[in-house]
């Protein structure tokens, strides 16, 4: 038997680049797949931790110790969506028209603000500053100003709106003109590209992730801005009528109208997140590689 038959199966001769033994989860020296372990739908996930939380809220509920004025069941609560259910729309409808205008002053000006500081220096470096140090006053401090400012109409709602959701949207948005790769600006300027075709054709689409991230944030907050400006002063809309229920103790109307705005947020949430889908399909790609 010669040196090269007594070989061990699996053995390498000399010189030879073949592996000594295959790796785990191949066969025959062919890569094979790696078997992900199986994870439950998103779905029964969402429905799974939805009815742990509805179970906890209706537990406590229904602890003696607990106030009915203070919190009502979810099945209460059930019974005022549909007891008032005619009242709750038509103030819900105020408040998301004030939502709807405030948030698109916010991505106007916002991504025109945005555009202007990423193509001057001078204007980032004197307005970004100010730019963060306008969130730390308090939203509840502005809204009765506003209020005076405007009058009782449906004018410091949008305003506080709109303010509210500047902030996100600018910032995000600038982040997003900034993180161009250089490498594409180069190749702009090689072929004799202007600023404003290259703004145009490489940085903005470029900035689309960062401006929709800072649109799910804005669309979030902006129910929040409706219901403060409401509580500064309306005649209508769904944070008014909550206040209301609060002053006349009608906890359940008070938790059907919080069900009605957080159902506005998410909503307004998933609408923002499936546009990004459809301007941006590459962003959601990478995300599940």
């Amino acid at each position: 038997m010669s040196l090269e038959e007594g070989r061990r199966p699996g053995m390498a001769s000399k010189g030879s680049t073949a592996p000594l033994c295959n790796p785990p989860g191949t066969r025959g020296g062919e890569p094979g797949r790696r078997h992900s372990p199986i994870q439950p739908p998103r779905v029964v996930l969402v429905a799974s931790l939805l009815a742990a939380f509805l179970g906890a809220w209706a537990w406590i509920a229904s602890l003696g110790s607990v106030d009915d004025l203070l919190v009502a069941s979810p099945g209460e609560t059930v019974q005022a969506l549909r007891d008032d259910w005619a009242l709750l729309a038509d103030n819900a409808l105020i408040t998301l028209y004030e939502v709807l205008l405030g948030l698109a002053i916010a991505v106007a000006v916002g991504v025109a603000f945005a555009v202007a500081m990423h193509l001057s220096r001078t204007l980032r470096e004197a307005a970004y500053p100010l730019l963060v140090a306008s969130q730390a006053i308090p939203i509840v401090v502005l809204a009765p100003i506003f209020v005076l400012a405007f009058d009782y109409g449906i004018g410091p709602k949008i305003a506080i709106v709109a303010l509210i959701c500047f902030f996100p949207i600018t910032v995000n948005m600038l982040d997003g003109l900034r993180s161009v790769d250089p490498g594409h600006l180069s190749l702009m300027r090689s072929f004799g590209a202007s600023r404003l075709r290259t703004l145009r054709a490489v940085e903005l689409p470029a900035s689309l992730p960062g401006f929709f991230s800072g649109l799910r944030i804005a669309a979030t907050v902006s129910v929040i801005g409706a219901v403060f400006g409401e509580w500064a002063g309306a005649d209508d809309g769904l944070g008014r009528l909550v206040l209301l229920g609060n002053d006349q103790l009608q906890t359940p109307r008070v938790y059907a109208g919080i069900v009605i705005l957080t159902l506005m947020a998410v909503g307004l949430f998933a609408l923002a997140s499936l546009g990004e889908r459809f301007a941006c399909p590459w962003n959601h790609d990478e995300r599940h590689v």
